[in-house]
């Protein structure tokens, strides 16, 4: 594994792909979630799916930053639990 090339996963795109792909709220919502605009959101989920798309293709590994090392102001421990009251549900179901 230490030999892999390695692409790194800011806990700001680990949460907006949780909140977009697993709970599958919509872009403004995760937003508000995040305490960032639409855009901004826009931009780190793509980010984070673009490294995600990288590794499966490429072969490469996916390094999880930790909180302790992250200076990004969304990287919390509270953004990372499930907000109540919310399923497990997509746009138009």
């Amino acid at each position: 594994m230490e030999r892999l090339e390695k692409r790194e996963l800011g806990l700001d795109e680990l949460e907006a792909i949780r909140l977009a792909d697993i709970l599958g709220l919509p872009q403004a919502e995760a937003a508000r979630m995040m305490n960032i605009s639409q855009p901004t959101f826009s931009r780190i989920v793509s980010n984070g799916r673009q490294k995600i798309a990288e590794c499966v293709v490429r072969g490469l590994a996916l390094k999880m930053k930790s909180v302790e090392s992250s200076n990004s102001v969304i990287d919390r421990e509270e953004s990372m639990t499930p907000p109540k009251g919310r399923c497990n549900r997509r746009r138009g179901r």
